[in-house]
């Protein structure tokens, strides 16, 4: 019976390279000359850290846009706040992977709402949909890509 696994997961080592290409962009871009500014990426953790709160925003822009060019989904990153010390204001960046128990239930309704005749069912943090006919489950797979889900999926482990 043909099936395959609903997975969010982020390849860490293009999240390397795209901080350091960020990083690097922040060591060429005259507006931050003589600021003390920096990205630093820390397991599932990336800290961006600069003077003023307008300067973190260009920063997270730079990280956006390094993520777009290494095509990497940018959902991927969540807001984990802000802190003050001294005289730098650092935002804090966690890196999601995996999907939440909650969000494996949504997915499931979704695909179970679309009445496609395939069958949904979560396992750890990943979702298995099998069924049939492969027909059905390139149905569900457009279905779902479609959606409005905050969250970046990856189809894989597709079994004939």
């Amino acid at each position: 019976m043909p099936s395959f696994d609903i997975v969010s997961e982020i390849d860490m080592h293009e999240v390397t390279n795209a901080v350091d290409q960020a990083r690097r962009e922040l060591g060429n871009r005259w507006d931050f000359k003589n600021v003390e500014a920096d990205i630093e990426l820390d397991d599932q953790t990336i800290t961006l850290s600069a003077e003023q709160e307008f300067q973190i925003e260009q920063l997270l822009e730079m990280l956006r846009m390094a993520f777009a060019k290494r095509d990497i989904d940018t959902r991927a990153i969540d807001d984990d706040g802000e802190s003050k010390s001294g005289k730098l204001v650092k935002k804090h960046l966690k890196l999601r992977q995996g999907i939440e128990t909650d969000q494996a239930k949504k997915i499931v309704k979704m695909i179970k709402e679309a009445k496609l005749k395939v069958q949904a069912s979560i396992q750890g943090d990943k979702v298995r949909v099998t069924g049939k006919k492969r027909d059905d489950l390139q149905e569900a797979i457009a279905m779902l890509k479609g959606s409005d889900l905050d969250l970046p999926l990856q189809f894989n482990n597709f079994r004939d």
